[in-house]
């Protein structure tokens, strides 16, 4: 069945989980909310959203060099305590974090960090290219809307897809974290050079 707009958003109001996860859950129970939050509860997603508003301050910043120092990522990922900022496991995911931002080149780390103008360019973009491939007008919409959802998997750091199991988004590896760590975990920040990039800019 067709999943509707209302009813993710209810979904996520009650749980606090993303979008992509409300609805994935939402077709795995056929519409069903009951079962939809149950389904969550069993990945341990709502469970991490609970976590969500605690406080992250402590953590680790993490270094990456890839590919003989041609590519350098920082990556900030905050939790609770220092205790667990300290641990192998904590450690070991902002590591993974930092591979990620390397391998996959991401520019945000949550949608809601894409400027205005910047989807609208690539609005605009998906439009006429639907139009120039012959597209009728009353589909232009939907096409539209799911070019800049593609548009946003590649260049928001959680919605990626994981570069060691393309099941998983980085949200999602978040949430397992968060869930069997017991901490809200954040990704804070990131920054990524690349060797020789914008030596051209003014």
């Amino acid at each position: 069945m067709a999943i509707t707009t209302a009813q993710i958003k209810e979904l996520r109001e009650a749980t606090g989980v993303g979008i992509l996860d409300c609805r994935k859950a939402l077709e795995q129970a056929n519409g069903d909310f009951d079962k939809a939050v149950d389904f969550l509860r069993q990945k341990g997603l709502a469970k991490a959203a609970k976590r969500a508003d605690r406080d992250a301050s402590e953590g680790v910043i993490e270094l990456y060099s890839h590919g003989n120092g041609r590519v350098g990522v920082i990556v900030e990922l905050n939790c609770e305590t220092d205790f667990v900022g300290r641990s192998e496991s904590f450690r070991a995911l902002a590591h993974e974090i930092a591979l990620q931002i390397a391998a996959a080149t991401p520019q945000y780390v949550r949608e809601e960090e894409i400027p205005e103008h910047e989807l609208a360019r690539e609005a605009e973009v998906a439009r006429a290219r639907a139009k120039e491939e012959g597209k009728p007008d009353n589909i232009l919409p939907r096409i539209v809307e799911g070019r800049l959802s593609k548009y946003k998997d590649e260049v928001v750091l959680l919605r990626q897809s994981y570069i060691r199991d393309d099941n998983l988004t980085i949200e999602q590896l978040l949430h397992q974290s968060i869930g069997s760590i017991g901490e809200n975990i954040v990704i804070r920040r990131f920054t990524r050079w690349e060797l020789g990039e914008n030596t051209n800019n003014n």
